[in-house]
């Protein structure tokens, strides 16, 4: 299984995301610059924290337009992993491939810090290496990130089992229903705010990340 991590003028978490697939997954990652329009080769795609063009207009706003987007949108529509942690997240929705919006935190200020999870569905691509209610720590790091959809779009999230993650003993952002990460109803793209590729191993005080990537490679695995 082949990763791409894109690399969008501002990404900063784009090495995190490769060091925790390529020197702790052991799995076959490349960068792909945001300027190119092909994925071929590749079996899922990584959007990386950051702020993608300065995060001007909105968060994910001019990102969305870049050469790559298309090639995204094909993967996810061919039923490839598509995954987005927090800016990657942000440009998920801008691009419609999430629903909902995220807005500015409640608090009006930036946030970083580990916050308790709770693992709402592992019954995804993403999770399958979880207990359902399991709780686990993930680190924050965003201004922009209070989930928001309205009523009817959330009741219809909430229905089809789309929330992965919630804020278990705080909501740091005022997200609604405290949603911290969502998939798409076909279940094979996953955006959500906390950074699992930052929890990959002992050495940061912290692994409950690393399933999240083994969960997709265990996938790929049952596939093959």
């Amino acid at each position: 299984m082949r990763f791409a991590v894109i690399q969008f003028p501002g990404s900063n978490c784009d090495i995190d995301l490769y060091e925790a697939l390529h020197t702790v997954c052991g799995a076959d990652v490349a960068y792909v610059p945001s300027k190119e329009s092909s994925l071929d080769g590749f079996d899922a795609v990584m959007l990386p924290g950051g702020f993608s063009y300065g995060d001007y207009l909105r968060a994910g706003a001019i990102a969305r337009f870049t050469n790559i987007m298309p090639a995204i949108v094909e993967m996810a529509k061919a039923g490839k992993p598509v995954f987005g942690t927090c800016n990657g997240f942000q440009i998920l929705t801008e691009a419609g491939l999430l629903p909902g919006a995220l807005k500015r935190n409640d608090s009006l200020k930036f946030v970083c810090k580990t916050v308790e999870l709770e693992v709402a569905n592992n019954d995804t691509i993403f999770t399958s290496e979880y207990q359902k209610g399991e709780k686990i720590n993930l680190p924050i790091a965003h201004a922009d990130g209070s989930f928001y959809a309205d009523p009817e779009t959330l009741q219809r999230i909430e229905d089809n089992g789309q929330v992965v993650f919630r804020y278990s003993k705080e909501n740091p952002n005022g997200s609604l229903n405290n949603i911290a990460g969502i998939t798409n109803e076909r279940g094979n793209v996953l955006g959500m705010m906390p950074h699992p590729e930052r929890a990959v191993e002992a050495l940061l005080g912290n692994t409950d990340g690393l399933r999240l990537f083994k969960s997709i490679l265990d996938h790929a695995e049952v596939k093959a």
